[in-house]
């Protein structure tokens, strides 16, 4: 089976790429190759930019069992796609984001059915644009798309804070006894989902044909509160936790990004029900504690110390949320 994936070096999509090669399946891995992430021996490589004429007609010597696009945003860039591979694959795979399912549910078990609905976070409404001009694809003329609707989801050198970046900075602030930031009071329930989990169930639906038409979402099933995540991660630095709790409402009044991303994904307690990928994979199982992965994300940063990058402008905009609260 050969796959096209467009994008492939990125925090869930790399763990895909691994996976997806380690299966036997034929890979490709379309990006402009700025990133220094090895790709799989058994991978190819097309240089090129997926925005650009000369890129779509070097795509256009390929056929594709599968396409999956890492790095959709916009309604336009689907519109692209769907030129681009209308009537030349068998499989489309949109990565949208489980942050599309609507902001205080009605109920905090989410499942593929629960409405799509954000109104607080430009990112998010976005996806579930790009996910409605695909479904009206596919009703109209067949277009085979797959949904996928990732969570919270991690691999080395990714730590999973819900303010304060990916990077190092979080682990630096506490390391040297710098406060960080848990919003509310920490007892909200989510799940945090490691890379390598996400690919499994991700590679079992590569190629399945009733896969087409319906979306999933492929979490970990370990529900913690934030309480839980923030002090598993100061573990996993070898530290104390030194956190103040804050209202995601004073957070928003402070900082209108930090806001959009608390009450677009992560202020309310969300529990992801997995039913529905394990009728679909049945192999699937999530094998990844949160305490195991999160201490080797941190070890992946103390192996090189070039990657211990701090990111002063985001220190900056923590400082200024807690010296408000402290005000």
């Amino acid at each position: 089976m050969k796959i096209l994936f467009i994008g492939g070096t990125g925090n869930i999509s790399r763990a895909c790429t691994a996976h997806a090669a380690a299966a036997g399946y034929d890979v490709w891995v379309l990006n402009r190759g700025t990133r220094d992430v090895p790709l799989p021996s058994a991978a190819h490589s097309i240089i090129g930019d997926i925005t650009r004429a000369e890129t779509h007609a070097e795509l256009a010597k390929h056929s594709f069992d599968v396409v999956v696009d890492w790095i959709a945003y916009t309604p336009e860039e689907i519109e692209r796609d769907i030129r681009l591979f209308r009537g030349r694959t068998g499989q489309y795979v949109f990565i949208s984001s489980a942050s599309c399912y609507e902001r205080a549910p009605r109920h905090y078990i989410i499942t593929e059915d629960t409405p799509l609905r954000n109104p607080y976070w430009t990112y998010s409404q976005k996806k579930i644009a790009c996910e409605e001009l695909l479904m009206r694809a596919y009703r109209d003329e067949h277009f085979p798309v797959t949904i996928l609707r990732p969570s919270l989801t991690y691999g080395d050198g990714w730590i999973p804070a819900a303010l304060g970046g990916t990077d190092y900075t979080i682990i630096d602030r506490l390391r040297t006894g710098r406060d960080i930031i848990i919003h509310g009071d920490g007892t909200s329930l989510w799940e945090m989902t490691h890379n390598t989990d996400f690919a499994s169930g991700f590679t079992g639906l590569l190629g399945n044909a009733k896969a087409v038409g319906e979306a999933f979402h492929i979490t970990s099933g370990e529900v913690l509160t934030w309480n839980d995540i923030y002090r598993m991660i100061a573990e996993a630095a070898g530290t104390a936790l030194s956190a103040v709790h804050i209202p995601s409402d004073f957070i928003a009044s402070v900082d209108a990004e930090f806001g959009a991303r608390l009450h677009g994904d992560k202020a309310v307690s969300i529990v992801f029900d997995n039913a529905k990928i394990k009728r679909f994979v049945p192999s699937y199982r999530a094998q990844v504690k949160f305490c195991d992965g999160i201490q080797k994300a941190v070890s992946w940063f103390d192996a090189d110390a070039t990657r211990c990058v701090v990111n002063e402008k985001m220190n900056a905009r923590i400082d200024a949320v807690l010296d408000a609260y402290g005000a």
